[in-house]
């Protein structure tokens, strides 16, 4: 739908207020969808389109961040493939745990909303990959995509995460509860995470179900959605999950692109300077610096070779 692509490229950037944004929102959405306030600290966006829906859960901050225009994940999907989109956003970390929540999700059930759709798939990352993961249950046969997803801070399960302690109050033993029992309704679902993030690691162990392809990202560190951005292939992934052709060969594919990524090869350095690991680090500072002018791992290339003339030195020595 070429003018709803048009219109969805009006910046959102630079807007002030959460209201603000949200009220610019609604006056570019009009004609094809609507943005609807949950209580105070959620809201809803839908845009209708095609007949493909992909639902993400966002907080504020992340969409400033992720996106030049300030729009919503989705948006950018709506644009380039004619997908519908809707969007959850959350202020700040609140694992979508919201009796608004809860009940926009009911009526959307209620209303027959998903059944609209030849197929929906789920997105989410860290809190909110525990929401996609949680909520992808109102869709039945729904396909899922979360990104180092927590599966629930309830501290009789996870007592052992002692990042979040001051959301130790908040309830995961209701409705819409411990993600790896309710992502048990999807067609599909894959779960990406960083296996050196030992707290993100065991998080995803307790998505261990037969639908659930669970895939390891190494050395991307704790902003993993990002890196995936950046390197351009989180859409690439939801591309392919909508064609049925996403598995582990297809990801192992797709995360080669983490050799040219910044990112990674900082992550990579740091890893391989701080265990000593002088042969491979200098050949991993040799393949950065022959594409491009990076002091850090020029300075990496230098102490390593440093240390391995010292220890050549002592072995002719003896």
């Amino acid at each position: 739908m070429q003018d709803a692509a048009n219109t969805f490229d009006t910046p959102l950037s630079g807007l002030a207020s959460r209201d603000e944004w949200l009220d610019k929102v609604s006056e570019v959405v009009d004609d094809d969808g609507y943005a609807e306030r949950l209580g105070d600290s959620h809201s809803a966006i839908f845009v209708e389109d095609g007949k493909t829906l992909l639902v993400t859960f966002e907080t504020h901050s992340s969409i400033a961040r992720l996106s030049e225009d300030a729009q919503p994940m989705g948006w950018d999907m709506v644009k380039a493939l004619g997908w519908s989109s809707l969007c959850l956003i959350s202020d700040g970390d609140t694992w979508f745990r919201s009796p608004r929540v809860f009940g926009y999700f009911d009526r959307l059930v209620d209303d027959g909303f998903f059944e609209d759709f030849d197929q929906v798939i789920f997105y989410g990352a860290g809190p909110c990959g525990y929401a996609a993961a949680a909520f992808s249950v109102a869709a039945p046969g729904a396909k899922v995509v979360v990104v180092q997803p927590q599966a629930t801070l309830d501290p009789r399960i996870a007592e052992w995460d002692d990042r979040y302690r001051h959301k130790r109050r908040v309830s995961f033993d209701d409705r819409y509860g411990y993600a790896p029992d309710t992502i048990d309704a999807a067609a599909q679902a894959f779960v990406l995470y960083d296996p050196e993030i030992e707290l993100d690691a065991m998080h995803a162990a307790l998505f261990t179900r037969p639908n659930v392809t669970r895939f390891r990202m190494r050395y991307m560190g704790t902003d993993l959605e990002t890196g995936l951005m950046r390197m351009q292939v989180l859409y690439r992934i939801f591309a392919q999950l909508s064609a049925d052709k996403l598995d582990v060969l297809s990801l192992a594919q797709l995360f080669r692109n983490r050799r040219t990524d910044a990112g990674y090869q900082f992550g990579l350095l740091r890893r391989l300077t701080g265990a000593q690991r002088d042969a491979l680090t200098l050949r991993l500072a040799r393949f950065v610096l022959a594409r491009r002018n990076a002091p850090p791992f020029r300075k990496a290339l230098s102490a390593a070779k440093s240390r391995l003339e010292a220890r050549q030195s002592d072995t002719g020595d003896g």
